[in-house]
């Protein structure tokens, strides 16, 4: 599900300093079965400050309009870039940082005690299962989707993980984004709706303030 989530990552870092990986990086067996192991040395890809400026996370959290008790799963966590801010929305809520890499995992765990965030749990996810402890409020993957393998399977089965009017929201990048992975693996907002709406959601917010990313919100639909 998140295989290529540090290329990802490390692609969009650079791009956004005007340097571009080759496509081929992401697509060699090697790069899709390697361990990013060594969450430390990653975080300092994926929490670069230089990010904030194009993923603008707390607007992006804004917009998820969070009760302080809402319960959210940030799936593809990483080393928690996203679910450390999380937290601070929802401060009686809880979060919960899911990835299927152990060592993002346990290093998102140390972050969370060492910062005082009780609200949040690492999870160890599997490729076809976030493995989500408890029902939540809201879903929300940022440049995940189109990692996922079995799609229409993983979100059908997301539906038991979400409360009545549960939300998920998808956040990948746009075909002619300068980061992220090469454009044949994108999938166009079109496709992600078409997808989802196959599966059975509905779509009920779409956001276009991120320069290089579509964000989209669905919930399970109405039968």
């Amino acid at each position: 599900m998140i295989r290529n989530l540090v290329v990802a990552a490390v692609s969009a870092v650079l791009g956004f300093a005007g340097i571009q990986m080759e496509p081929s990086l992401a697509q060699t067996p090697a790069t899709h079965e390697h361990s990013f192991g060594g969450a430390q040395h990653w975080a300092q890809v994926f929490d670069d400050p230089a990010r904030d400026e194009w993923q603008k996370p707390h607007q992006v959290i804004q917009a998820l309009h969070l009760a302080p008790n809402a319960v959210v799963a940030d799936i593809g966590s990483g080393t928690g870039y996203f679910s450390i801010r999380l937290a601070h929305f929802v401060p009686k809520g809880r979060v919960f940082g899911v990835d299927i890499e152990p060592d993002m995992v346990k290093y998102l765990a140390e972050r969370a005690k060492r910062d005082g965030l009780t609200n949040v749990t690492a999870v160890s996810g599997r490729p076809d299962d976030p493995r989500l402890p408890a029902k939540v409020d809201v879903v929300m993957m940022v440049d995940v989707f189109h990692h996922i393998a079995d799609r229409g399977r993983y979100f059908r089965k997301l539906w038991d993980s979400l409360k009545r009017g549960g939300r998920v929201a998808i956040i990948d990048y746009k075909q002619d984004s300068p980061m992220g992975p090469p454009a044949r693996e994108r999938i166009t907002p079109d496709g992600v709706k078409a997808e989802l709406r196959a599966a059975g959601y509905a779509l009920v917010k779409e956001h276009d303030f991120l320069p290089n990313q579509y964000f989209l919100i669905f919930q399970v639909a109405k039968p």
